[in-house]
């Protein structure tokens, strides 16, 4: 397992892991924490569109698609699944 933080648009699909990091502001910030994109949990790459945007993730049991614009600036550890 990697002990250094990713963008969660770069993990492969599959993968596991910690959140480390948010770097989003403003209202976006506010709607991904109350989806459960907090520092600590835990989010699964579910899928990727055809042509890689957006992606699927699976966070506190719900599935969310983000744009790799937002999804590039959080970061996290991966914690299982196939390694990024």
């Amino acid at each position: 397992m990697s002990g250094t933080s990713i963008p969660l648009s770069e993990a492969a699909k599959g993968s596991m892991l910690r959140i480390s990091g948010i770097e989003v502001q403003g209202v976006l910030r506010r709607r991904l924490l109350d989806l459960g994109f907090v520092v600590g949990n835990a989010v699964e790459v579910l899928r990727r569109s055809p042509l890689g945007d957006p992606i699927a993730f699976r966070v506190s049991n719900t599935t969310i698609a983000l744009r790799r614009e937002e999804s590039s600036l959080i970061f996290g550890e991966v914690i299982g699944g196939v390694e990024a």
